[in-house]
């Protein structure tokens, strides 16, 4: 872990490091990855059942052993423990009124020289969701994907997810049923990408893909994105704090290992002007580590991934942070809706020593699909837009033309295109 203060010698040095937090050694699977997607595009649902034998562990026998039953969905939500029923409810509700109020809307202007111009809103005909499978299966994942689609109106709603072994995840299979998700399929990896971005036999092709996945789905998203609209280019899960000496260490170090435990290329950056804060973090994280059934996993996020760092002002830290603009944002001081407007760049913001990160993964409404490794600076949390796309409406009178097609011909003519220039000339009264 880098343990350091912003005034030492060798700082940028190591400020730098973090910031190359989030690279992914991309070129070093394209090959793997694009021999993939050529061969889901040429033998289709063949090479789908060939990649599942070879990376699942098992063979599907048709092109019905690829999807996952309504029946079994409705099955497994039935067996469903009543107080875990009752959550998942409570997450779905809250998700769904957030996203709600997310949905842009179409507007029209009509001008006194009978011109009408505006925006038409419509959602994607189809979209793709991959769910990661197996034992690691979020079903929280498949509500933060699938809500969004839902409530922008999308028709066609396909999710893919991996099944080692052909043992579907049955926490994700009552998730799916819960959110009345019809077609799910056994796919995973790049294959599942390939699969749902050009179609095979069996499973349709869609217009976006969203969901997060490791370097070998996320490569694949990024190899088709423009024969489909994708969500982002996610990479491992990471967690920045600002805190003053109001925040509690021990809430600190576990907010920490919150996102260290996701995997060992998570990061966790705590930025304090606290010499005592930081001291007593590095101490709490030892004693949570020792709590934790991750804790490999964890300890090895945390030593190779993890900083606190110790700066002169919360302005410096501010500073720092805004050019680390990590995934996940917890402002642990006294007024943090005092800071808020200094904060630029960051996927998710919580704030108040109430406020922890996991919170905003399950239960708070907004979605945990975030963007990551700095690309909070362009990128937006996926939200109902992902599922929509906008069309300009233009519609000009005889008056307006006349108003203003003298000057759109002059452009057009200087741009030296006769015909654009003619096509508004012949429509102007002389």
């Amino acid at each position: 872990m880098i343990f350091t203060n912003s005034k030492n010698s060798n700082f940028k040095a190591e400020f730098e490091e973090l910031l190359g937090r989030g690279k992914m050694d991309i070129a070093h699977v394209s090959a793997i990855v694009g021999n993939i997607i050529n061969q889901i595009r040429e033998n289709k649902n063949q090479a789908l059942k060939e990649h599942i034998a070879k990376f699942d562990k098992w063979t599907p026998k048709s092109d019905d052993d690829l999807k996952i039953t309504t029946e079994s969905m409705s099955k497994a939500y039935g067996n469903l423990d009543a107080q875990l029923k009752t959550a998942l409810h409570l997450s779905y509700e809250r998700i769904k009124a957030y996203h709600e109020k997310q949905k842009p809307r179409s507007w029209f202007d009509d001008e006194p020289n009978g011109t009408i111009l505006g925006q038409r809103v419509t959602p994607v005909d189809s979209a793709g969701l991959y769910i990661p499978g197996g034992k690691a299966a979020y079903p929280s994942s498949l509500l933060m994907n699938v809500i969004p689609a839902q409530v922008a109106g999308v028709e066609k709603i396909v999710v893919c997810t991996p099944t080692p072994e052909n043992e579907p995840n049955e926490l994700l299979l009552a998730a799916c049923h819960l959110c009345g998700v019809s077609e799910v399929y056994k796919v995973g990896g790049a294959s599942a990408i390939a699969a749902m971005a050009y179609g095979t036999e069996t499973i349709p092709k869609v217009d976006v893909i969203t969901g997060p996945g490791n370097i070998f789905v996320a490569t694949a998203k990024k190899m088709v994105f423009g024969d489909v609209n994708i969500d982002m280019i996610a990479g491992p899960s990471e967690i920045g704090i600002l805190a003053d000496d109001s925040a509690n260490p021990s809430h600190m170090a576990i907010d920490m290992l919150s996102q260290a435990e996701h995997d060992e290329m998570a990061s966790s950056i705590l930025i304090t002007p606290s010499q005592a804060l930081a001291d007593a973090v590095k101490i709490e994280l030892e004693v949570w580590l020792q709590k934790l059934p991750r804790q490999e996993i964890a300890r090895k996020s945390i030593e190779e991934r993890g900083a606190i760092i110790v700066t002169d002002t919360m302005q410096e830290a501010i500073d720092l942070m805004n050019q680390i603009a990590p995934e996940h944002l917890e402002v642990a001081t006294l007024s943090p809706f005092e800071l808020l407007p200094l904060i630029k760049h960051a996927g998710a913001i919580f704030l108040g020593h109430n406020t922890p990160e996991a919170i905003g993964d399950y239960m708070a409404g907004p979605n945990h699909t975030l963007p990551t490794g700095g690309t909070a600076k362009f990128y937006s949390p996926l939200g109902v837009e992902n599922f929509m796309k906008k069309s300009s409406i233009i519609s000009f009178s005889k008056r307006a033309i006349n108003e203003i097609g003298e000057e759109c011909a002059l452009i057009a003519n200087i741009e030296g295109l006769s015909a654009h220039e003619q096509s508004v000339r012949v429509r102007v009264d002389k």
